[in-house]
């Protein structure tokens, strides 16, 4: 089976609490689903390691303490998967998206940006999201050794070359403001036609 080509693949990144999710539900929002897929890497990590331990998914997907009592462990257990296999989650996590744009809410680390890369040459925008400490605080982030600290969280850290970079702050400009060029040129690219 052919796998269905995206026109345009936007891979967001950045630290916890700094609003990930939300500015990529905006997005969503705004461009409509029969244009863009949301596609969420920890969604499948999450998935198959509750299901290779015996846990409750709709936990562990949420944001309670369930979650991160687990996170540390499903932190390891996806980095040794990735190892065995860096495309693993990213697999199955686009198989089934058909709309023109994706939009890829969690990317964490070298490896998921370059197997999209080598899957789909020159579909790619990276989008940073940053916020401040003080601003992730406030959204209840608290530094946790072996999660903040560890390679899904700082995986990207030393990327300088994001296409676009979203600031999540109150006195940042708007993120209306900040997403108008983005949005552009998602609504461009799905109404392209095909070479």
């Amino acid at each position: 089976m052919d796998r269905i080509k995206p026109k345009l693949i936007l891979i967001f990144s950045g630290k916890r609490k700094s609003g990930k999710d939300y500015v990529t539900n905006l997005i969503h929002e705004r461009l409509g689903p029969e244009v863009c897929a949301v596609l969420r890497l920890s969604g499948p990590l999450k998935q198959q390691y509750a299901q290779e331990h015996g846990l409750d998914l709709e936990l562990l997907i949420g944001p309670g303490p369930y979650k991160e009592r687990y996170r540390a462990d499903m932190i390891d257990w996806g980095q040794r998967r990735r190892d065995q296999d860096p495309g693993f989650f990213c697999r199955l996590a686009t198989k089934d998206a058909a709309q023109p744009v994706w939009v890829v809410s969690d990317a964490r680390r070298l490896s998921d940006l370059s197997w999209f890369r080598s899957q789909f040459p020159g579909q790619i925008q990276t989008v940073r999201v940053q916020s401040s400490e003080g601003t992730r605080k406030q959204r209840g982030w608290s530094f946790t050794q072996g999660v903040d600290d560890a390679q899904s969280e700082c995986g990207l850290d030393g990327c300088e070359d994001f296409d676009w970079t979203i600031v999540n702050d109150v006195d940042a400009p708007s993120l209306d403001e900040q997403l108008q060029p983005i949005l552009a040129l998602a609504e461009s690219e799905s109404v392209r036609s095909e070479p």
